[in-house]
C-alpha cells in the first residue's frame, strides 16, 4: 500500500491546494454540540440554548469556525429531539425562540457560524402533520408511508413487509385511527415522510427557508440515506428485503439486507434540490455561502454522489465516516493510509475533504482507540487537508461515561435487553461536558443531570486542562494556531505509512515551510528516516508541536534522516527552510 499511496499523491496533489478565495468552510474547524449535555443554565439538569450562548467564547478560544447543534426543536423527546413535533419551534426544554435569536446574534459578534441539525426523514407522531394524516385529511393523507398490511391464513393482520427498524422490531406500526400501518425506520414515534409527495418536499423546503431567515449558516442533514424507500408497485405493495446471516433474531436491524430502505437512487437528488434553495437564499440576501453537511453511512462510492454531479451541486460536506466505520484499535498505519487516500482519490475534482472521528452516536475516541491516542486523532484530523469536525469534549480527551441499565435512556438500548445494552447504548458518549472539577463538572448548578456525569470529570475538564501546558486541550489549541499557516490551510497533502507502526502526513506549498505530522500508533519506540519516505525534503526540521509523550521540546532541530518517536507519540515538524 505504501507504493500505492505515492500514486495516489500524484493523482490528488493538484486537488488539495486551496485557493485564497475559496469559501470559508473548505478548511474550517467544525464543532458538534449536543445541547442536552453542553451547559445547563436554569438548573434542570439539561443543557440549553443559553448554555451554548454562554460558552461561545470558549469556541473562539479553541479556534472553532462553526458549530452544528443537535436538535433543540419542539419534541416529545422519544429520541431526544430527533423526533420533531414542530419544525419551526424551539422546545421549551432548551429555551425560547428569543434565546435562539440571541445565540445567533452573539455567534455573529464572535464570528462563529451556526449550523442547524435538519431532520427530514421523519417527524414525531405528535406532529400536527402526522395527526392529520392519521385522520385521513386529504392534504395530509400521503405525507407519510401508509399500508393496510395483509391478513394471513389464520386471520391475523401482518405488516406489509419484513423491514426492520434501526431501533429493533418491525419498521411498521399499526395506527388504530387510520386502520393502517405506517413506516418508521427509527423509533415507532418517528413516522417516515413520503418524499415522493411533492407537497412534503415543499414543506421541508420551507423549513430550510425559515431557519435561513433566522440567520443560520447551514444545515447538518440527519440520516439522509433513509429518505426514500423503494417505490411501491402498481398495487401499492412493497417487497421484502432479503435475509442476512448475521443474526437469527428477526427484531435485529441486521436481520435483513438493506436494499429497499436505504440508498435509493433518488436520494442524492433531494440534496441537490436543497443546495439550490441555499444558493437562491444567498443570491437574494448576500453574505457567506450557506452549507449542507450530510449524514450518510453509505458505501463510499454512494457517499461521493452527495457531492453532486456534472449538472448539479450537492452537499459541500458529505460526512466522511471512513475513520469511524473502518478503523479499529489494532489497525496499522497502512490501514490509516488506505482509508485517507481512498477518500481523496474517489472525491470528485474540485471538492474538499472532511474528516470525522467522533459524534453523539459513537463511543468516544479515547474509549474506542485508547486514551493514549486522543492527541493522535486530534493532530491527524487537524493537519489533514480539508475541514475537520470535532465532537464536543474530544478536545479534552473525554471518555465514555458509565451509565447503568437503570439510568439508560437511549431508545436504541432500551428497546433491547439488559444483558447487552452497553453494545447498543449511545448514552456513554452523551454524558455532560466537563467544564470544571466542581460538582457535576460545572455543567449545572442544579441537583441532578439528565445522564450521570462521567466519574473522571475532576481529571479531564476545561479548567484543569487550561493550566497544563501539554494537556489535550492545549495541544488542540496549538493545532488550531498551526491551521492558520498557509501550508496547512492551503497546501498539498501526501499521506504515507512509513511502516506498520508509523503514519506520516506531509503538507507542502511552494514558497513556504514543509510540515510533517508523524503518528506512532503503537507502543514501541520507532525511528524514521523521512528522506526515504518523501522526496526532495529539506535536511533539517524543528519540532513545532509536541505532546506529553514527547522527550523533545518545541524548537528543537532534528535531521530529516533520523526522527525518533516514543510509544504513542504524535508530533508536527516544520522544515527549517522554505521550499
Amino acid at each position: 500500500m505504501a507504493t500505492w499511496s505515492g500514486i495516489v499523491f500524484l493523482l490528488v496533489v493538484g486537488l488539495l491546494a486551496v485557493d485564497a478565495a475559496d469559501p470559508w468552510w473548505k478548511t474550517a474547524s467544525f464543532y458538534q454540540i449536543y445541547p442536552r449535555s453542553f451547559k445547563d443554565t436554569n438548573g434542570d439538569g439539561v443543557g440549553d440554548l443559553n448554555g451554548v450562548t454562554e460558552k461561545l467564547e470558549y469556541l473562539k478560544e479553541i479556534g472553532i469556525t462553526a458549530t452544528w447543534l443537535s436538535p433543540f426543536l419542539k419534541s416529545p423527546m422519544a429520541d431526544f429531539g430527533y423526533d420533531i413535533a414542530d419544525f419551526k419551534e424551539v422546545d421549551p426544554l432548551f429555551g425560547t425562540m428569543e434565546d435562539f435569536e440571541n445565540m445567533v446574534a452573539r455567534a455573529k459578534e464572535l464570528n462563529v457560524k451556526i449550523i442547524l441539525d435538519f431532520v427530514p426523514n421523519h417527524s414525531s407522531d405528535e406532529c400536527d402533520w402526522f395527526i392529520r394524516s392519521a385522520n385521513g385529511e386529504e392534504k395530509y393523507k400521503d405525507y407519510y408511508i401508509w399500508h393496510p398490511g395483509f391478513v394471513d391464513e389464520d386471520g391475523v393482520r401482518r405488516p406489509p413487509t419484513n423491514w426492520v427498524s434501526v431501533f429493533r422490531g418491525s419498521a411498521w406500526e399499526w395506527n388504530e385511527n387510520r386502520q393502517e400501518y405506517y413506516l418508521h425506520q427509527f423509533h415507532k414515534k418517528q413516522p417516515d415522510f413520503n418524499f415522493r409527495n411533492p407537497v412534503v418536499r415543499e414543506e421541508m423546503n420551507d423549513v430550510l427557508r425559515f431557519w435561513l431567515g433566522k440567520g443560520v449558516d447551514g444545515f447538518r442533514v440527519d440520516a439522509i440515506y433513509h429518505a426514500f424507500e423503494v417505490e411501491a408497485d402498481e398495487d401499492g405493495n412493497y417487497p421484502d428485503e432479503p435475509r442476512n446471516d448475521w443474526t437469527d433474531d428477526p427484531d435485529e436491524y441486521g436481520y435483513t439486507h438493506k436494499i429497499y430502505t436505504v440508498d435509493q437512487p433518488e436520494t442524492p437528488h433531494l440534496v441537490y434540490e436543497w443546495r439550490q434553495i441555499l444558493e437562491q437564499f444567498q443570491a437574494d440576501n448576500g453574505g457567506d455561502e450557506r452549507i449542507l453537511m450530510v449524514e450518510t453511512w453509505s458505501p463510499i462510492e454512494i457517499v461521493m454522489d452527495y457531492y453532486g454531479n456534472s449538472t448539479a451541486d450537492g452537499a459541500q460536506i458529505p460526512f466522511n465516516f471512513q475513520l469511524i466505520s473502518n478503523l479499529y484499535y489494532d489497525s496499522d498505519a497502512y490501514h490509516y493510509e488506505y482509508l485517507i487516500n481512498n477518500w481523496l482519490t474517489l472525491m470528485p475534482e474540485g471538492k474538499s475533504a472532511n474528516w470525522v472521528i467522533g459524534n453523539h452516536d459513537k463511543n468516544r475516541v479515547g474509549s474506542r482507540f485508547g486514551a493514549d491516542r486522543v492527541d493522535l486523532f486530534n493532530i491527524l484530523l487537524l493537519t489533514l487537508p480539508g475541514c475537520s469536525i470535532t465532537y464536543n469534549g474530544e478536545e479534552l480527551g473525554m471518555l465514555d461515561g458509565y451509565v447503568s441499565w437503570e439510568d439508560t435512556v437511549d431508545p436504541q438500548a432500551c428497546n433491547g435487553y439488559e444483558a447487552n445494552y452497553m453494545d447498543n447504548s449511545r448514552d456513554p458518549a452523551r454524558t455532560p461536558m466537563h467544564w470544571t472539577d466542581d460538582k457535576y463538572a460545572g455543567f449545572t448548578n442544579g441537583s441532578t443531570t439528565w445522564l450521570p456525569v462521567a466519574l473522571d470529570y475532576a481529571q479531564r475538564n476545561v479548567k484543569k486542562e487550561r493550566g497544563v501546558s501539554l494537556s489535550h486541550l492545549n495541544v488542540y489549541k496549538r493545532l488550531q494556531e498551526l491551521r492558520k499557516e498557509p501550508t496547512i490551510s492551503g497546501g498539498a497533502g501526501e499521506i504515507k505509512a512509513v511502516s506498520s507502526y508509523v503514519l506520516a502526513v506531509k503538507r507542502s506549498l511552494s514558497g513556504n515551510y514543509v510540515y510533517i505530522s508523524l503518528f506512532n500508533i503503537f507502543d514501541s519506540i520507532e525511528n524514521v528516516n523521512l528522506s526515504e519516505v518523501f522526496s526532495g525534503l529539506p535536511a533539517t526540521f524543528q519540532y513545532t508541536l509536541i505532546t506529553d509523550k514527547s522527550i523533545k521540546q518545541v524548537g528543537d532541530v532534528v535531521s530529516a534522516k533520523s526522527v525518533t518517536l516514543m510509544p504513542h507519540e504524535s508530533i508536527v515538524l516544520r522544515s527549517t527552510t522554505t521550499v
